[in-house]
Formats: C-alpha cells, sequence, structure tokens
C-alpha cells in the first residue's frame, strides 16, 4: 500500500522541502546522556544493583554510539 505524498498542511515544512534529521545533536546528546547515568553513580544509594545497571545502559548507549560513528564514517565503502 503506497503512502500519500505529505500534504504541506499537515507538515509545514513540506512546501520548502526539509524533511530532514539532527544527527549531530543526537550523538551530542547521547554522550551526554552517558555521562549523565555515569554520574548518577554519585549519589546516596546504598547498595550496588543501581550501579550495575547504570554501568550497564551506559556502555550500551556508548556502544551504541561508537558503532553509530564508524558506521557514518565507512558507510561510502559498504
Amino acid at each position: 500500500m503506497a503512502s500519500a505524498p505529505a500534504s504541506e498542511h499537515d507538515e509545514p515544512s513540506a512546501d520548502w522541502g526539509w524533511h530532514g534529521h539532527f544527527p549531530r545533536a543526537t550523538k551530542i546528546m547521547g554522550w551526554f546522556s552517558v555521562v549523565a547515568m555515569l554520574g548518577m553513580l554519585i549519589g546516596n544509594h546504598t547498595g550496588w544493583n543501581e550501579d550495575v545497571y547504570l554501568v550497564l545502559t551506559a556502555a550500551i548507549m556508548a556502544g551504541a554510539l561508537i558503532r553509530w560513528q564508524i558506521k557514518d564514517r565507512t558507510s561510502w565503502r559498504s
């Protein structure tokens, strides 16, 4: 089922042709989130369970950001 073209009434940006994303800002906010997650290790919690989840989540996010950066650098070769 084919989708109908974007209407200028539904999407005001369609009349001047911009449908982009903000990849640089997304990467910056991703790294900010990683640092914020690791910053949450400093706190008043007493157990280590919180630390494990914070570090694991930050590591997964950092791995995804690094993979995204490598993919962007080598995308023209693949």
